[in-house]
């Protein structure tokens, strides 16, 4: 039987969302002007925050959760617990297909937080985002 693990306590949740909100001054988006920010809350405590980075050639550019995800693992984190998306929007946006894969790499458990600038929240975890997920175990 899997062990379910405890929610990221209320004081990680605020310090993960001050690193999002953070990070989004470093946003680099001048072709869609959609700017994305996010932090990750890795295995070991520790927090990693990214942005969302554009590129004149579209499909080079990369999101802000895996800008969080890759600075984590980069750093030796092999495991994430906690993905909190921001975007200065009024109601939250929810990773895309690409990045869902990316956090189930790392952390298929992972609780998922969107927050906004408005009271508006998405909070869901990686499984009923991407049911049925492909992962390193179907590779055995």
């Amino acid at each position: 039987m899997a062990r379910v693990k405890p929610k990221p306590t209320d004081s990680s949740l605020r310090r993960l969302e001050r690193a999002a909100r953070g990070a989004l001054a470093h946003s680099y988006s001048p072709y869609s002007k959609f700017r994305v920010a996010a932090a990750v809350l890795a295995g070991s405590g520790k927090v990693y925050s990214g942005c969302n980075v554009e590129n004149a050639s579209y499909g080079l550019c990369n999101c802000a959760e895996r800008t969080a995800i890759f600075s984590a693992v980069a750093a030796g984190e092999r495991s994430i617990r906690a993905v909190m998306v921001y975007t200065p929007t009024p109601l939250p946006t929810a990773p895309c297909g690409a990045c869902r894969q990316v956090i189930n790499e790392f952390g298929p458990d992972a609780l998922v937080i969107c927050v906004c600038d408005s009271k508006n929240t998405i909070e869901t975890t990686l499984p009923s985002l991407l049911p049925g997920a492909f992962g390193p175990g179907d590779l055995a």
